[in-house]
């Protein structure tokens, strides 16, 4: 199984009953910050992730490594009764459970959240889905592109009007889903801490994608037009974007009237401070174009590297448009130990993204590699009373799944 945890969450018990990514982002999440998370997968194939190859190291998908290091891995078959009961048994010293299939799928199990509240009054019921356990689109699948579509960040997200809608190059809202899943377990845990009850955590990838369109849910609230794509720029301020250079790309932010002056000066070009379309940020926002044509002309005369060292001289906020490999090479990646290496059971040392949050008490760490199928599956049953004899009764009437290291 995992190593001994370090963190603020160490001693808490997650049960990931989760696959593909928003349920495995927010295991990942809690077992970062010290908690023992133990992935229960089907025993048959496991999380679909681990199909999503290539690349594969050792055979094994980098996609399911990724979203899943630090945890302990169990497969099960839930349609077996003796795997439903393996579950049950898990759970009865869990704090935590992480759930992300189809609405009505737990319940058939018999692990529905009335269910086991009624068991386990002090469990924290994680659900993460498309839509929500509620409304009308409750019983709808979800993904991160229709989510994405349907929460309006495709309409704002692109070059501009009239092109073709463009999704993030991120899966955002899996991704945020996933982190707005465990804000929402730490919270009911701290409420649980105060009174013992335990509750449901509801979000979802629709919601997800809807807290990304704060600035531009509030222009739309306030005027009643809904704004659109904008390429690099931002909604409410300028210049506020990325700007071709001699050799490349760079991103700007003088996006208040001090910085907007500092730019200026960096440039050479304080003659535009007296333009009336360019004085105040209401006028630059309404004449963006020609502010942005009028811009690019003093960042082609220099290279990326030599404006960049310019604007950090003046003050102003700026930087380069690295790509993956590149942020995973740059000094600040690496100081703040965002690149980790763990020693997988086949591929050996590999490296993975570390954890984002630090605690200067309590630090939390990646705890290790994400499991093969089964990996930890003879030491969980034997962790929660199960005899050696038993175990081996399970794995050979498939039951359970054990892949050795």
């Amino acid at each position: 199984m995992t190593q001994t945890r370090s963190g603020p969450l160490a001693g808490v018990k997650v049960i990931e009953l989760a696959h593909i990514m928003a349920g495995p982002v927010c295991g990942m999440m809690l077992g970062d910050m010290g908690a023992e998370v133990v992935k229960v997968e089907k025993s048959e194939g496991g999380d679909d992730t681990r199909r999503m190859v290539p690349p594969a190291l050792a055979g094994e998908s980098a996609a399911y490594m990724m979203m899943n290091r630090g945890k302990s891995g169990l497969a099960l078959d839930l349609k077996a009764p003796e795997g439903r009961a393996v579950l049950r048994r898990l759970l009865a010293d869990a704090d935590v459970l992480i759930e992300n299939y189809r609405a009505g799928t737990m319940e058939k199990l018999g692990f529905g959240y009335e269910a086991l509240r009624a068991e386990r009054p002090g469990l924290i019921y994680c659900s993460l889905s498309g839509f929500g356990r509620t409304g009308p689109y409750a019983d709808r699948a979800g993904f991160d592109l229709v989510a994405q579509g349907m929460s309006g960040l495709m309409s704002i997200t692109g070059e501009g009007p009239g092109r073709p809608p463009v999704k993030s190059g991120a899966p955002v809202t899996d991704i945020t889903a996933g982190i707005l899943a465990a804000m929402g377990v730490l919270a009911a845990y701290t409420h649980r801490l105060r009174t013992g009850e335990g509750q449901r955590v509801d979000t979802s990838l629709f919601e997800a994608g809807i807290v990304q369109t704060y600035w531009q849910s509030a222009i739309a609230l306030a005027t009643g037009v809904a704004p659109g794509p904008m390429g690099s720029a931002h909604p409410l301020n300028a210049p506020y974007e990325a700007f071709e250079t001699a050799d490349g790309w760079i991103t700007v932010g003088a996006a208040n009237q001090t910085n907007w002056l500092r730019l200026l000066g960096v440039l050479g070009a304080e003659a535009l401070a007296e333009d009336p379309r360019f004085a105040q940020n209401r006028g630059r926002m309404e004449h963006r174009a020609e502010l942005g044509a009028a811009l690019t002309a003093y960042f082609r005369q220099a290279t990326s590297a030599e404006w960049l060292a310019r604007l950090e001289a003046g003050g102003v906020p700026a930087g380069p448009v690295l790509d993956v490999a590149q942020m995973h090479a740059d000094p600040q990646t690496l100081a703040r130990e965002m690149v980790v290496e763990v020693e997988h059971a086949r591929a050996g040392r590999i490296r993975t993204l570390g954890t984002p949050v630090k605690f200067s008490a309590t630090p939390g760490r990646v705890h290790g590699p994400a499991p093969l199928l089964g990996e930890h599956s003879r030491a969980i049953l034997a962790a929660h009373g199960y005899a050696a004899a038993e175990i081996d009764d399970l794995i050979e009437r498939g039951v359970v799944r054990e892949t050795a290291p």
